[in-house]
């Protein structure tokens, strides 16, 4: 079994390489409006963006990011996912402090082009920094709620999709253990943030979510061999979640000089993708073994793995081994092959 990675470097995200309804899933994390440190990002694709006028910044910057949600919604099939990490922003710009709700705006936006809205996930990164409080400290009532969470939004493009009939087999090899459907189908995450620090490129901070929110939201939205789409893809998180879980995927980057980073931390990635496949086996044998020593049932069998199941739908689970990545192109788009066994 092969997968096929392409990267593009592109002056902007209207997706017009991509071929029309050739996606299956999209999982991203957009440089969130009126965070500062994103302002010089948004003021490169729209130089009109005036921070002295914060309310019309705000929606200057989402209007750049609609262009992606509607590039978007020509390439991705009916029936596919869009999985967004979004933070909103908190700022005192013209001395008034305000929160910026870019989950309300994009929800709005996909509203707008038909997608269904389906159960959203709070990704919960809690501070114990001494400073997280901000406004009056003990005075009431000008002091305000810190922001210690992020928002996993996820919207369907139409009904449910057709052509899984056709990959029956393929479904039931891409099942997730019954435990992990019973943590990754809660709507609150609790997971550590991701090193944010670059040794090397255009920006100092990459801005990269965890490999476990891209990793979980891949197993839970598609099938092996879909092909998995970031239009902002950075650093790969999505990318090295697509190779570890046996799909295909598609990034697109703005910054060239983050693509070579990008393609050296896919090539180096091995190691780290097969301890994503062990700690998932191991994590379940003593889910298994748990289970047992506290006289439950475990019904079924999965000789595939070699392991007790709890349902009928893990029996033919299975976890491909990533023994192989190649660079088969490196130029624009750059193409890495992963193969497995």
């Amino acid at each position: 079994m092969k997968t096929v990675h392409t990267i593009f470097h592109s002056d902007s995200r209207s997706l017009s390489e991509l071929d029309i309804e050739k996606v299956h899933l999209v999982v991203t994390s957009p440089p969130y409006p009126m965070i500062e440190m994103r302002d010089s990002i948004f003021q490169l694709m729209n130089p009109d963006i005036d921070l002295a006028l914060p309310s019309e910044a705000f929606e200057l910057m989402h209007m750049e990011l609609d262009k992606v949600w509607e590039g978007i919604d020509r390439v991705l099939i009916g029936g596919g996912i869009v999985c967004i990490n979004i933070g909103n922003a908190t700022r005192s710009l013209n001395g008034s402090f305000r929160m910026y709700p870019s989950n309300v705006r994009i929800t709005q936006k996909f509203i707008e082009l038909g997608y269904s809205v389906l159960p959203e996930i709070i990704w919960r990164k809690q501070s114990t920094a001494p400073n997280k409080f901000m406004g009056s400290g003990m005075l009431p009532p000008n002091a305000y709620v810190t922001q210690e969470h992020e928002y996993i939004l996820i919207f369907r493009k139409g009904g449910l999709r057709e052509d899984l009939e056709d990959k029956k087999r393929i479904r039931r090899s891409s099942a997730y253990f019954w435990e992990e459907r019973n943590t990754w189908f809660s709507d609150l995450w609790n997971l550590v943030g991701t090193q944010q620090a670059l040794e090397k490129g255009g920006r100092k901070r990459s801005a990269a979510y965890p490999f476990e929110i891209a990793y979980r939201l891949i197993q839970m939205f598609s099938v092996k061999g879909d092909v998995i789409l970031d239009p902002f893809v950075g650093t790969g998180t999505t990318s090295l979640a697509s190779i570890a879980s046996a799909r295909s995927s598609i990034g697109i980057e703005l910054d060239r000089d983050i693509i070579g980073l990008t393609i050296d931390r896919l090539l180096s990635s091995i190691p780290r993708l097969q301890q994503t496949r062990e700690s998932r086996l191991e994590n379940h044998a003593s889910f298994v073994s748990d289970r047992i020593s506290k006289g439950k049932v475990v019904k079924y069998h999965n000789e595939r793995i070699d392991t007790p199941v709890v349902t009928k739908q893990e029996k033919e689970l299975t976890l491909e081994k990533v023994v192989g990545l190649e660079l088969l192109q490196d130029s624009n788009p750059c193409m890495l092959s992963a193969s497995y066994e």
